[in-house]
């Protein structure tokens, strides 16, 4: 048994199972693998990797199944490397190139059947006597047990709230993550928060409403992500990337294809290095530009054209970013009460308030160089009809 230090957690003991697992090839690339994306333009301590978060969210699992009797040892063990391993899959920069990493290969990065199923990791669950396809669907939810790894409030929700708050530097990751471990417990098949976690849960539910605007979605990141994600696909549409090695690339050789190109993917990278970033044209929420707007995310690069064209500017000069309509899945989460089962939202008025106060965190951006600010500014307005109570988009045979 050894023990590490995590700024975090305090000290984390690792026994002969993780430290095998650790010392992989797979878990190592996590070291070079950024948490936060591009976050660190706006938060320049946000250099934390997936490595020492897979660590975190080990030992919360750990913790966890310590004091839940009715788990035998092979499955606390099952859990603790799902919780290790259950961010191998992620590509450069984490969640940034998730979108194109499934675009071409239908993975998302819980899909991790395929790397546990070969190479060291295999040997090593095998020499502990633990099935790789049992772990991945751990690592998916698709168990009960698996629930303690990804579920609406799980393990890794925890940390990763306390570990990016504590490296952002906010003051939003107040998750009493030792309380609500303590209440936790399976009912009939259900990973479920007692009465007496209650008030932790709704920490946590503060918490990450607190971080999306502020974190996770800031207007930098968006940007800056956003370009990153353009840059990328340039080289793909060049030919230069294979979109199917991209998932196992490391953040710095990816950044180091970028600066190499001599097109667009070479001027987005050079912007990114010396933060010349674009500048926000539009940036409203959904009671602006209505429900439909959803209907173009996977088709952006047609509406860049048209409001380019109003312009008369080049469309590369043009970013358009919808997000997804803002989820909050802890809602979800059973809060065991006097025997019955209700959801969060049920259970907290705290809760119910933050799920509908949550959808104002929603932005759409338009993005453009800062010479072109005004004149896309006024064409978006006009193509959006910001204006309008009624919004009719053109672009109508989308």
């Amino acid at each position: 048994m050894k023990v590490i230090r995590d700024p975090v957690h305090g000290y984390i003991e690792l026994d002969q199972l993780v430290l095998s697992l650790i010392d992989t090839p797979q878990m190592q690339r996590l070291r070079r693998i950024q948490q936060l994306g591009l976050s660190n333009l706006v938060y320049p301590g946000a250099n934390h990797t997936r490595f020492e978060h897979s660590l975190g969210v080990m030992h919360l699992a750990t913790t966890l199944t310590s004091q839940l009797n009715s788990i035998e040892k092979d499955e606390k063990d099952e859990i603790r490397a799902a919780a290790l391993l259950h961010d191998v899959g992620h590509g450069p920069l984490s969640h940034v190139t998730e979108s194109i990493i499934k675009q071409y290969t239908r993975q998302r990065h819980e899909d991790v059947k395929p790397i546990l199923k070969k190479g060291e990791i295999a040997e090593i669950l095998d020499e502990h006597g633990l099935d790789p396809v049992t772990i991945a669907d751990h690592i998916k939810g698709e168990t009960s047990l698996g629930k303690i790894v990804n579920s609406e409030i799980d393990v890794d929700r925890m940390d990763y709230l306390v570990r990016d708050a504590h490296y952002t530097g906010v003051a939003f990751g107040l998750v009493d993550h030792a309380r609500l471990i303590h209440e936790m417990q399976f009912y009939e098949d259900n990973l479920v928060v007692g009465l007496g976690g209650l008030k932790a849960a709704e920490s946590l539910l503060v918490s990450r409403f607190l971080m999306h605007p502020s974190v996770y979605y800031h207007h930098v990141s968006r940007i800056a992500e956003t370009m990153f994600t353009r840059a990328v696909q340039d080289l793909i549409n060049k030919k230069t990337l294979d979109p199917f090695k991209l998932r196992q690339m490391e953040d710095a050789r990816l950044f180091e294809m970028i600066r190499a190109d001599d097109g667009y993917a070479g001027e987005l990278g050079k912007r990114l290095d010396e933060r010349r970033l674009y500048k926000r044209a539009l940036h409203v929420g959904i009671d602006v530009v209505g429900e439909n707007v959803l209907r173009y995310r996977g088709k952006v690069d047609r509406v860049e054209n048209e409001i380019a064209e109003m312009v008369g500017i080049d469309s590369s000069e043009i970013l358009i970013d919808i997000p997804k309509r803002p989820e909050i899945a802890e809602m979800k989460a059973l809060i065991k009460v006097d025997g019955k089962m209700l959801r969060l939202d049920e259970a907290s008025n705290i809760v119910a308030t933050i799920e509908n106060a949550h959808q104002d965190n929603w932005r759409m951006g338009v993005y453009t160089i800062k010479e072109h600010r005004e004149t896309v500014r006024k064409a978006a307005q006009e193509f959006f009809d910001t204006k309008k109570g009624t919004k009719q988009f053109r672009l109508t045979d989308l």
